[in-house]
């Protein structure tokens, strides 16, 4: 699949390259990104490199994993990183993370609703359904995907690995054929 780009103005999505090496190793630091992730703990340069160099292009080369770059439209800075780990049949899993200069501003739920009219739009990918999990206790994350739309399902107890130990997490849905939010992105 060939790399897609995508902005509002104020939010700038495109692949992660060599020039994110250091700020996605930087943020990566984070406490909540280590508690709320699935990235590996430490998280070393090594780990970006190995991200940005294989796991990224092999997942747009073969369009089961898209993913991006969180960017500020004007100056350019990496704010975090969304993606759509894509499945069979029409479905999509969406996840994201932000670093702590970002929180609190929008910017996250700006690049969800760049990323699910991607999802959605018939003339793009053309999915049907998008799932969002989230670690229990990661209160903003989910305000991110009710404020997208998405119906949380449930609370499953052990649903996620993260670091081999399993851990309960939130589940959510999203139809493309469910009504979204219009309007001015909320901050919270």
């Amino acid at each position: 699949m060939e790399l897609i780009e995508l902005t509002d103005g104020v939010v700038r999505l495109r692949a992660p390259d060599e020039r994110d090496i250091d700020e996605i190793a930087a943020l990566c630091q984070d406490a909540a990104i280590q508690e709320f992730t699935t990235v590996p703990s430490p998280y070393g340069r090594a780990d970006s490199e190995a991200f940005v160099g294989q796991i990224v292009p092999a997942g747009w080369a073969d369009g089961t994993s898209l993913t991006w770059a969180v960017r500020d439209a004007s100056s350019d800075r990496l704010d975090g990183v969304i993606g759509l780990a894509v499945h069979p049949v029409g479905s999509a899993e969406i996840g994201f993370w932000l670093g702590a200069h970002a929180r609190g501003r929008g910017v996250i739920s700006r690049a969800t609703a760049l990323v699910i009219d991607l999802a959605f739009a018939p003339e793009r990918l053309g999915l049907d359904r998008l799932t969002w999990t989230g670690f229990t206790r990661n209160l903003p994350s989910r305000r991110v995907a009710e404020r997208a739309g998405f119906h949380i399902e449930g609370h499953v107890r052990g649903y996620v690995v993260q670091r081999g130990q399993r851990r309960d997490a939130w589940v959510g849905t999203l139809l493309a054929t469910d009504a979204r939010p219009t309007g001015p992105v909320v901050q919270t």
